[in-house]
């Protein structure tokens, strides 16, 4: 029962970045690998300023900002710099690596000890990791409902609009770049808060923790999509939080079969891999079932 506690927990907490990337890379139409950069920069802004006797939900917010500063970073270099999508985004994670190190001052640094969010009298009070389900539902609530307020107002639907055609957007005075910097600074914020969150809830952080990041946020969105099929903008925000946990339930079964904790991202990667090509086998095993009973059809006649 702990381990499905655990699993649920893990998924809402790690919902926030399937969530983040959802806003650049499904609604915005942009491939951000900034996040890989962004990620472990929030985990590091927050646990050195709490190591250093900050607040740590004050810290929690400075993540959210570092890690949407980095996000500026990007928007910038792409939209003024007119560098690629893809280069800005892994200029931007390269030289996050090193602000890191420069944050942290060395490659990891422990919370042992310290007071973080979860160090709360009612949280340690819960039975045991029930308090990552507590914040990750907490944290997931407020995050969906204020995107939903946003995506209904007239920003919100200009942002829509651009990742939808750019070219139309410009037609009726929509400025893209702008709503392109705009979203890849919530996005990256997002992401930076998520790396804050999950650094406090392991008890460190370590300059290496954003390696894969992309890949178990994006099965978040496509494990979301391919479960629970044709479903409006508002729905899918909601569908990306179930696929985060369905993803974590996938690999605690898949870790119970025996595999190693050192297999997580080729796991990661296979599962992405099967999630991505299921829409594909289903067309085609449709495509095959329609075509025999039109052979049967034919050999009856």
């Amino acid at each position: 029962m702990s381990m499905i506690v655990s699993s649920i927990g893990q998924g809402l907490l790690w919902a926030i970045l399937g969530i983040a990337l959802f806003l650049t890379f499904r609604i915005l139409d942009f491939p951000d690998m900034t996040v890989e950069g962004t990620f472990p920069l929030g985990a590091a802004t927050a646990v050195t300023a709490i190591a250093h006797g900050m607040n740590p939900y004050a810290a929690t917010l400075l993540a959210f900002v570092t890690g949407a500063a980095a996000g500026l970073i990007t928007g910038l270099l792409y939209t003024k710099g007119k560098i690629p999508i893809l280069l800005a985004g892994i200029l931007v994670m390269t030289a996050c690596l090193s602000v890191n190190l420069r944050i942290m001052g060395s490659a990891n640094v422990s919370l042992l000890g310290k007071q973080t969010i979860f160090s709360g009298h009612f949280l340690q009070s819960l039975p045991k990791y029930f308090d990552s389900v507590f914040i990750g539902l907490v944290v997931i609530l407020i995050v969906t409902v204020l995107l939903i307020l946003f995506l209904q107002t007239n920003l919100g639907q200009a942002f829509i609009v651009t990742g939808d055609n750019r070219i139309m957007a410009r037609s009726i005075g929509i400025n893209t770049d702008n709503m392109t910097m705009m979203g890849l600074m919530v996005s990256n914020g997002m992401i930076g808060m998520g790396g804050a969150l999950i650094a406090q809830n392991n008890g460190y952080a370590d300059v290496n923790m954003g390696i894969g990041i992309i890949v178990i946020a994006l099965a978040s969105i496509i494990i979301g999509e391919v479960v629970f099929g044709e479903l409006t903008l508002n729905q899918r925000l909601v569908a990306v939080t179930l696929g985060s946990i369905l993803y974590r339930f996938v690999l605690l079964i898949v870790l119970q079969l025996g595999f190693s904790t050192n297999d997580l991202n080729l796991l990661s990667a296979i599962i992405l891999a099967v999630c991505l090509m299921l829409p594909q086998l289903s067309k085609k095993l449709h495509l095959n079932q329609v075509l025999k009973k039109g052979v049967a059809k034919y050999d009856e006649n």
